[in-house]
């Protein structure tokens, strides 16, 4: 009879997982962790790290952050170190976010993490609400979703053709694809229960899931699965007179659209589905 070991290790071969370093790691502390995507952040990871060490973020969860390529000299690692950050990810592949998630969960995944909170660098979101994803997902919350548009949540500066095309658009149509009333489905601060994404049926390490492809996707096949997903109020900050993103142009928006549109008919789920 197959243990649970090497059940698991037979599911980690079938893992595609970009080619990564690790210039940074002090090993686990704890049983969660904040992944932290960037790329050429500058000021905003700074910025982002130092109300993450104010608030006392890392006596609670290890904090590993995962580029994807900065060329800015934003991560020293004397001054990660000085942050609180445990480890740093450097992925050394083709792809962007989705790629990069990829890189960062597998990671934290083979640490034997519980759970995972992942919040952009771009210092948009508030950190302090990490504490309450931790607290969802030790009380059994598989999927928790950042949303400044629910009770006690704070859409600022939000640019006016982005917060039409999240709130009649993108949340609209993965709410009825997936059966789970969401309202604020494109943005990155989320929290994930380990059980989910090592689950087969979700197979988050797979290939196809190289630019924003991966949000689009869970949020759909969570809760199709019937995994435990839940909504929490956050604030969500623009700068003024400056749009933090890596989604750009027509194009980049139409993108995003044709992802959207494939996550709600199923295409990134697995093939033996």
């Amino acid at each position: 009879m197959n243990s649970k070991f090497d059940v698991l290790a037979k599911l980690r071969e079938k893992w595609e997982v970009p080619a990564m370093e690790t210039p940074l790691w002090l090993g686990r502390r704890h049983a969660y962790c904040v992944v932290i995507p960037v790329i050429n952040e500058g000021a905003r990871i700074k910025s982002l790290l130092g109300r993450m060490e104010e608030i006392g973020i890392s006596a609670m969860a290890d904090i590993v952050i995962v580029d994807g390529g900065s060329t800015d000299g934003s991560l020293e690692l004397n001054l990660l170190e000085a942050k609180g950050v445990r480890g740093l990810i450097v992925k050394k592949d083709d792809g962007k976010l989705s790629a990069q998630l990829r890189c960062a969960y597998a990671f934290v995944l083979d640490q034997g993490y519980e759970g995972i909170v992942t919040i952009d660098g771009n210092d948009k979101d508030d950190p302090d609400a990490i504490k309450v994803f931790i607290k969802e997902l030790q009380g059994g919350v598989d999927f928790v979703q950042a949303s400044r548009f629910i009770s006690g949540g704070k859409a600022v500066n939000t640019p006016k053709s982005r917060d039409f095309a999240i709130r009649f658009i993108h949340a609209p149509c993965l709410s009825i694809a997936s059966g789970f009333r969401w309202t604020d489905t494109t943005q990155g601060f989320r929290g994930y229960s380990r059980r989910m994404l090592l689950d087969p049926r979700v197979a988050p390490f797979r290939d196809v899931f190289m630019t924003y492809e991966l949000l689009a996707y869970l949020s759909y096949r969570a809760p199709r699965l019937g995994y435990l997903c839940k909504e929490v109020p956050t604030t969500r900050r623009y700068p003024d007179g400056e749009v933090p993103t890596k989604i750009t142009s027509i194009r980049g928006n139409l993108k995003v659209f044709i992802i959207l549109l494939a996550a709600c008919i199923s295409f990134y789920n697995p093939k033996s589905d």
